[in-house]
C-alpha cells in the first residue's frame, strides 16, 4: 500500500527528468556549432510500480532517468570514413597530375618537346642546305643538345616532385602517430569515467573526430568490446576496450596502447631513376607496414602511389638457377626468368644498377645484374646463400597499377635510348676521309669522374655496369662532346669520296622524326612522343578530377546523413525547450497540488 506521500515522490521525478531534458536540451543548443558533437538524449523509462494488493493492483512510482546517451548512427560513420578514404586518395592524385600535366604541357610561352625536337631537325636541314658549313653543324649539335637539356630538365622536376610526395609520406605518418596517441589518451579518460556507470559523451566525441582525421589519411576499422571484471566472467566492469586498425587490419591503438609508425629511408633503389633515400614505413616491433596492400586507403595510399606508380610494369619471374654459393665472397648467383614482355626490351628497363630482389619472401641485396637476350633471362648476383631457391617467385618492387612518377620516367628513359640508338646508328654508318666510322651523335654523362662513355654495339647482352643503352637515361643523355669541339667529326655521308652533296647520311636523320620505319614509340613516330605521354597525363588528371568531384559529393552527403541523426538543429531543441518546460511546469504543479493537500490533512484534520 503506497503511502500518503506516494504523489509526492512522483511528481518529484517528473520533476528530475524534466530537469535532465532541459539541460541536456541547453547542452545540445549550446553545442549546436562543436565540431563532431552529437545531440544527447535523456534515456527514461517509468518507475518500478508498486503492487498495492487492493482492485488495481499496481501503482506507478513515477518516471527514471536512467542515463544522457548520444544520438550516433555508427553505420553513417562507418560510410563516412571509408568514403573520406577514398576522397583523400584522388584529392592528393588530382595536385600531383596536374603538377605533372603542366611539366608536359606546351604553351606559346613555354618551350616544350614539340618546338625544341622540331627546331633540332630544322637545324638538321640547315645543314643539309649548307653542305660541309661548320657553322651549321654547331648550330645544330647546339640544338641537338637543347632536346637533352629539356629531358634532363623534366628528370629533375619530376624527381624533385617525387621527393616531395616521399616528405609529404613521412608528414602523413608523423600525423597518424599523433592521432594514435590522441585516440589512447582519449580511451583512457573514457574508461576512467564510464567505470562509475557515466556515459562520457563530450569525450566520446572527441575520439570520433581524431578517427574522422584519421579516415582522411588512411582507411580505419574500429572495434569496440565490454571489459569483464574477471576473465572469463560475465559481469562487464563498465570500462571498454576500444581497437583501432588502419591499413587492412593492421593495429593502430589497442584501449590504452598505441604503436607507431617511422620513416626508414631507403639505401638502395628500385626504379633506376628513383630519388635517393625513399621511405620506406616500419612499426615500432621492426615489422614492415604494408604500403602496397590492396586494402590500404587515403591520402597515404594517394601520395605511395604518386611516388612508386609503375603501371604494374615491375621486374618479376621465376628463379631458373643458382650457381654454388662462394663462401669466401658471400655471393650467389640467381637466374630469373623475363616473364613479361617489357623486360625482355632493355630499353624499357627499369632496373637499379644495385640493390634488393626479394625471393619467396627473402630479401637479397645484390650488387649488379647481367640480362642474356637470347635466353630471356637476368642473372643477379646476391651477397648470401640462395642456392635452395630455384623454382621460387622472384621480385625487385612491386606491381602497383597507377602511373605514377616511376611510369613517366621510363617513358622518358625508352624513348631517349631507342632515339639515341637510331640516330647513333645512322651516323656511325658515315666514314671520314680516312674510311673510319664516325663517332656517336648522343651519349651520357656518366656518374663518374670521366664524365662521359659511349655505347658498345652488343645487343644481345647487357648489364648494369657495361657501356650499353640501359645506361642511357633522360637525366644524362647529351651530345657526344668530341663533336662538340670538333664539329668535323659530324659526318654527313657515307661515302666521304663522292663529296660534301651527297648527304645520305643527312637524309636518314631527318627521316627519324617521321618515319616509324626507322623508329616507333608506343606505335607512333619518333616526333609524336609528347602526344603519348600527353594522353597518358590527361587521361590521369580527368580520372583523378572526375573521381574526386564524386567523392566529394558522396562524402557531403554521408555528411549531411551523418547530421539528419546526430547533428543539432535549433528548429527542434526549440520545440523540446517549450515541451519540456512545459512538463516542468507541470511537475511543479504537482507538487503544488500535492502541498495543499497534505496542509490540509496534516494541518486541518485533527482529532
Amino acid at each position: 500500500m503506497p503511502s500518503q506521500f506516494f504523489g509526492l515522490n512522483i511528481a518529484y521525478t517528473g520533476l528530475q527528468a524534466s530537469n535532465a531534458w532541459l539541460t541536456t536540451t541547453a547542452n545540445n543548443i549550446a553545442n549546436v556549432e562543436t565540431e563532431g558533437y552529437a545531440r544527447q538524449k535523456v534515456v527514461q523509462e517509468a518507475g518500478q510500480a508498486l503492487r498495492t494488493f487492493t482492485s488495481y493492483g499496481m501503482a506507478g512510482s513515477g518516471v527514471d532517468a536512467k542515463a544522457i546517451e548520444q544520438i550516433r548512427n555508427q553505420f553513417y560513420d562507418l560510410k563516412y570514413w571509408n568514403s573520406n578514404a577514398t576522397l583523400g586518395s584522388y584529392e592528393v592524385k588530382e595536385d600531383y597530375v596536374k603538377q605533372i600535366e603542366d611539366y608536359f604541357t606546351e604553351t606559346d610561352t613555354v618551350e616544350g618537346f614539340g618546338s625544341i625536337y622540331s627546331a633540332m631537325f630544322s637545324g638538321l636541314e640547315e645543314v643539309y642546305k649548307s653542305a660541309g658549313s661548320a657553322s651549321t653543324k654547331i648550330q645544330f649539335l647546339y640544338l641537338a643538345g637543347n632536346l637533352g637539356e629539356y629531358f634532363s630538365s623534366m628528370h629533375n622536376n619530376l624527381r624533385k616532385l617525387q621527393e616531395d610526395a616521399n616528405l609529404e609520406i613521412k608528414n602523413q605518418v608523423d600525423s597518424i602517430n599523433t592521432l594514435g596517441s590522441e585516440i589512447a589518451s582519449v580511451n583512457k579518460q573514457i574508461n576512467k569515467i564510464e567505470i562509475n556507470g557515466i556515459i562520457a559523451n563530450e569525450l566520446r566525441d572527441k575520439r570520433a573526430v581524431l578517427i574522422d582525421k584519421l579516415s582522411k589519411i588512411v582507411d580505419v576499422e574500429t572495434q569496440e568490446y565490454p571489459i569483464y571484471t574477471e576473465e572469463g566472467g560475465t559481469i562487464e566492469s563498465g570500462a571498454n576496450r576500444f581497437i583501432v586498425r588502419i591499413a587492412g587490419g593492421q593495429e593502430l591503438v589497442n584501449c590504452y596502447e598505441y604503436n607507431t609508425l617511422s620513416c626508414v629511408a631507403r639505401d638502395y633503389k628500385v626504379n633506376q631513376s628513383d630519388a635517393e633515400g625513399l621511405y620506406d614505413i616500419m612499426w615500432s616491433n621492426n615489422l614492415e607496414f604494408n604500403l602496397y596492400g590492396r586494402n590500404l586507403n587515403g591520402t597515404l595510399k594517394g601520395l605511395v602511389e604518386v611516388r612508386d606508380g609503375n603501371n604494374e610494369e615491375y621486374f618479376h619471374g621465376i628463379v631458373k638457377d643458382t650457381t654454388t654459393y662462394d663462401a669466401g665472397t658471400n655471393t650467389s648467383k640467381l637466374v630469373v626468368s623475363a616473364d613479361q614482355d617489357y623486360m625482355r626490351d632493355i630499353m624499357k628497363c627499369t632496373l637499379s644498377e644495385e640493390g634488393v630482389i626479394t625471393v619467396s619472401n627473402k630479401r637479397f641485396e645484390y650488387t649488379d645484374w647481367e640480362y642474356d637476350a637470347a635466353a630471356q633471362e637476368y642473372t643477379f648476383t646476391v651477397n648470401d646463400n640462395a642456392t635452395q631457391f630455384i623454382d621460387s617467385g622472384a621480385a625487385v618492387g612491386n606491381s602497383i597499377q597507377y602511373q605514377g612518377i616511376p611510369y613517366y620516367q621510363e617513358q622518358m628513359n625508352e624513348w631517349v635510348r631507342q632515339f639515341a640508338m637510331t640516330m647513333n646508328a645512322i651516323e656511325q654508318t658515315a666514314k671520314d676521309s680516312n674510311g673510319n666510322p664516325a663517332e656517336v651523335l648522343f651519349a651520357g654523362k656518366k656518374m663518374a669522374e670521366d664524365g662521359m662513355h659511349m655505347f658498345g654495339d652488343d645487343n644481345e647482352n647487357f648489364s648494369s655496369s657495361g657501356d650499353n643503352y640501359y645506361r642511357l637515361t633522360a637525366e644524362n643523355m647529351i651530345v657526344n662532346r668530341n663533336m662538340v669541339k670538333d664539329a668535323s667529326k659530324f659526318l654527313t655521308n657515307s661515302d666521304p669520296d663522292q663529296g660534301q652533296d651527297q648527304q645520305d647520311i643527312l637524309n636518314e636523320l631527318m627521316d627519324v622524326q617521321i618515319n616509324k620505319d626507322k623508329m616507333s614509340f608506343r606505335g607512333c613516330s619518333s616526333k609524336e612522343f609528347l602526344e603519348c605521354v600527353l594522353a597518358d597525363v590527361a587521361l590521369n588528371a580527368s580520372n583523378a578530377i572526375t573521381f574526386s568531384k564524386n567523392y566529394e559529393n558522396i562524402t557531403n552527403s554521408i555528411v549531411n546523413q551523418r547530421l539528419s541523426v546526430m547533428g543539432v538543429d535549433n528548429d527542434e531543441e526549440a520545440l523540446n525547450l517549450v515541451k519540456f518546460q512545459e512538463a516542468y511546469n507541470l511537475s511543479a504543479k504537482m507538487i503544488q497540488v500535492f502541498t495543499e493537500i497534505y496542509d490540509r490533512l496534516i494541518l486541518n484534520t485533527g482529532v
